[in-house]
């Protein structure tokens, strides 16, 4: 980025202010409230609530009626999730908790954030999937699908790069050898246990967990096992990583729609179009090319951007949950998909000028921040939900706003060094 384009993006004090602010909060009030949450899925993940999701997805008529009654508790009653399930740790949330910590620590030259992250990284190492040769993360409770019950434990390749990414941001701080252990033992299982099924002559769709009935398709899944397969690629100079990478990312590139967009799924039942899943294909693409020299991420990435912009943001300039519907849903907007689009927008700052517009707009948070410092979870059709989920998005907007703040004083030492 030129010294100019970085001047005209770069935060505002009041913006830094407002957000270092912001952040401080949401970590003393982590502090007491403790790792452990509930999650978007506690409705749904007990051995009831998991029959009659099932229900749902074989006898969709009959399967309404059992499902009514948690559509119409996450709508009105968020807080009788603790009537459903536990509250649990969720390795997602802790990889992203320790990407924030990282990003805070160099942001204050404090080292005690530095040890946070740390703390969060041994904790993941504790936290591994069983019965895998290779370090690996998913759900710690049975999720219910289209296709069956995925068992808690199972490996999710959603989920496993966000953990290599925390290993390599420390090791960029301290350069300790065991992180860049697990780093490998992480690229071996995202190379070897998920499946690859051929498209076309150049690509391939992954499979979502390394079960070989799970026949792959959906995009954000082939798009997180390029990025990740491309970064460790880099790290470990290791061509198969680069060469399983390079398939998949052709996948994503040629499942793009012509209006720039991408399903969830190329199996022809999941079409739908929505906010934090358009943003995972997109930052995935914007680290690939950030590793590489092809001219077709940058098209794709110019291209979707485009079309993020105009149909993912409604009259207020707020995200949209979708661009169209796939359902009736009991929410207006997503925690999720602000700490997303915050994450998009910082790490492709001083591109577009259109998603410049948004981060200076959806970075002042106003009401989703409670006064206790921690996030609401989604704005209801009325009212909120103020149930507070690590995975659903707490931990993602902490890390966002921190990769916000570290990369605004990135941009400033840039400009500083430049000038002189």
């Amino acid at each position: 980025m030129l010294a100019a384009d970085i001047e005209t993006t770069r935060a505002t004090p009041a913006e830094l202010d407002r957000t270092k602010t912001a952040v401080l909060r949401f970590v003393a009030w982590l502090d007491g409230y403790g790792e452990e949450s509930y999650d978007h899925q506690s409705f749904y993940a007990s051995d009831l609530g998991r029959k009659a999701k099932a229900l749902y997805y074989r006898r969709p008529l009959l399967g309404k009626v059992a499902v009514a009654p948690m559509i119409l508790a996450e709508a009105f009653v968020p807080r009788a999730r603790q009537l459903f399930w536990k509250p649990q740790r969720l390795p997602i949330a802790d990889a992203h908790y320790a990407m924030g910590f990282a990003f805070l620590s160099t942001f204050l030259n404090d080292e005690q954030y530095y040890r946070r992250a740390v703390h969060f990284l041994e904790v993941l190492e504790k936290t591994r999937c069983p019965g895998y040769d290779h370090y690996c993360w998913g759900y710690p409770f049975n999720w219910e699908t289209r296709r069956g019950t995925m068992p808690e434990g199972t490996p999710l390749v959603t989920t496993v790069p966000y953990v290599y990414e925390a290993f390599l941001q420390v090791y960029q701080i301290d350069r300790d050898q065991r992180w860049r252990e697990v780093m490998r033992s992480i690229a071996e299982h995202v190379y070897g246990d998920y499946h690859d099924y051929p498209v076309s002559e150049t690509a391939s769709s992954c499979s979502y967990n390394p079960d070989p009935e799970e026949r792959g398709g959906v995009i954000n899944a082939s798009a997180y096992r390029a990025f990740v397969l491309t970064r460790a690629a880099a790290d470990f100079s290791d061509d198969r990583y680069r060469s399983a990478a390079r398939r998949n990312l052709n996948f994503v590139l040629e499942s793009q729609n012509d209006d720039g967009s991408w399903y969830y799924s190329v199996d022809g039942e999941r079409d739908f179009i929505d906010h934090f899943h358009t943003c995972f294909v997109l930052k995935a693409l914007a680290k690939i090319e950030a590793l590489t020299v092809d001219p077709r991420i940058t098209r794709a990435i110019e291209r979707g951007v485009d079309y993020y912009v105009k149909n993912l943001f409604d009259e207020e300039g707020m995200p949209r949950p979708f661009s169209r519907r796939p359902r009736l849903t009991v929410y207006r907007n997503e925690l999720y998909d602000y700490a997303e689009c915050i994450n998009l927008a910082v790490l492709l700052r001083g591109r577009f000028p259109a998603l410049d517009e948004v981060l200076a707009h959806v970075i002042d948070l106003g009401d989703w921040q409670k006064p206790d410092g921690s996030f609401r979870a989604r704005k209801l059709l009325l009212g909120w939900d103020n149930t507070p989920m690590h995975r659903w998005a707490q931990s993602q907007m902490f890390r966002s706003l921190c990769f916000f703040l570290d990369a605004s004083q990135s941009d400033l030492q840039t400009t500083l060094s430049t000038s002189n």
